[in-house]
């Protein structure tokens, strides 16, 4: 068992548990997975660019990601129908675990002038998003391999009735947010 795991059922169970009244450890709300997305946008005129992130995510999540193509053709973008925009990676159980302490433990300190993540994230459902403006943060991705830093969204979908169940598991999970 992962030590992120560990820490969940020692601590964050019975945590939520006193702080929400919940009668069963199952009603505790818990990450089922954690999607890693990006869009590229100069995937229409250079097509190489979707293999930079797709080494990216492979090098970060340990994760083949899945190549997302454009649904219609927009003729102002020079977009047509099928051609590859973005990169996406689902994570669940272990490497879900894995890459939440590396995030937590690793990339979000080494972001320049970081003072915690926005707790305006939430969907309303429990969920949150979050964006990084670089990956190279993530101290596996070698830079000489990349052609250009690039973003990513990061969405942590949990079993959350409401946003504040959520930012109380995240917080206890040991996501910074900010003060």
């Amino acid at each position: 068992m992962s030590r992120i795991a560990e820490h969940y059922n020692k601590t964050v169970v019975p945590a939520l548990m006193e702080r929400f009244n919940y009668s069963s450890p199952m009603q505790v709300p818990k990450i089922t997975k954690i999607v890693l997305n990006t869009g590229v946008r100069d995937a229409v005129a250079n097509s190489k660019a979707i293999q930079f992130v797709e080494y990216a995510y492979n090098t970060m999540t340990g994760q083949k990601p899945v190549v997302t193509r454009s649904k219609k053709s927009i003729a102002a973008f020079k977009l047509r129908e099928g051609i590859p925009i973005g990169v996406m990676v689902t994570l669940r159980k272990k490497k879900m675990n894995d890459f939440f302490e590396r995030l937590v433990a690793v990339a979000l300190p080494r972001v320049r002038d970081f003072r915690g993540v926005p707790r305006k994230g939430f969907d309303g459902r429990g969920n949150y998003t979050m964006g990084l403006k670089e990956q190279i943060v993530f101290p596996e991705i070698q830079l000489e391999k990349l052609d250009q830093v690039r973003g990513m969204d990061i969405t942590f979908v949990t079993t959350a009735k409401t946003d504040e169940e959520g930012l109380v598991l995240l917080e206890l999970m040991g996501m910074p947010f900010r003060k």
